[in-house]
């Protein structure tokens, strides 16, 4: 996907690029209102990040309602560190498909941008995820490849979900702990290298087929190579 993100906090604006970026999407970012009307109305993007307070004279709801008047449609997700219900209504009435405030989970605002990219394509709930021929039955929490059903422990069958629905993506280290174990710092430990591990002996190894694969240096990636 191609996203805009128009947020004035430097730090904020840096975290978000990098994992919008390490999760395969092409960014461009605005660090004020009257350069994020700019881009976001000059240009074609799949979703927008906004921030409500913005420096350049347009904020970041001025600005969503100048793109809506517009007939830009445009999903836009506000992060905000303005908290309350009637901020959170204001942006909402403004055209906002949906608010998360700060401080907030990447792996969530990841989650609800790409939500909100599915939503115009008619989709419903899935409760079945598949790469190549690994099935993962979400009402029943079962997996199967081909034939073969695969026993997890639910901090496995947690890591394999998040992974199925990132397919082809690269998943960071940053993504796991959040996404997988809901932490929001790095514990230093090799929780996740281990975890990896006992999913590819169970995925992986009884098959000729790979399909849980180390991306150097980057993370790890679910996919299906093609024939």
């Amino acid at each position: 996907m191609r996203i805009l993100v128009v947020e004035d906090d430097k730090d904020v604006a840096a975290f978000v690029i990098k994992g919008l970026r390490e999760a395969g999407h092409a960014v461009e970012a605005a660090d004020n209102g009257r350069d994020g009307l700019f881009l976001a109305a000059s240009e074609n993007f799949d979703a927008i990040i906004l921030d409500r307070m913005l420096p350049g004279g347009i904020d970041g709801l001025r600005l969503l309602e100048t793109l809506r008047a517009q007939d830009n449609t445009t999903p836009v997700v506000f992060l905000s560190a303005l908290t309350q219900v009637d901020d959170r209504v204001r942006g909402l009435k403004a055209g906002g498909d949906d608010y998360l405030t700060k401080p907030f989970a990447f792996a969530e605002l990841l989650a609800r941008v790409e939500a909100l990219a599915r939503r115009g394509k008619g989709d419903g709930p899935a409760t079945r995820l598949a790469v190549g021929d690994l099935e993962m039955d979400l009402l029943s929490r079962s997996v199967r490849r081909g034939a073969q059903k695969i026993e997890l422990q639910p901090r496995e069958f947690r890591l394999l979900e998040y992974l199925m629905r990132h397919a082809g993506q690269v998943v960071t280290r940053t993504m796991l702990l959040e996404g997988v174990w809901d932490y929001h710092f790095d514990p230093q430990t090799n929780v996740i290298d281990v975890h990896i591990s006992r999913l590819r002996q169970k995925i992986d190894k009884p098959f000729e087929q790979q399909l849980l694969h180390t991306v150097r240096n980057a993370g790890y990636m679910l996919r299906a190579e093609e024939a």
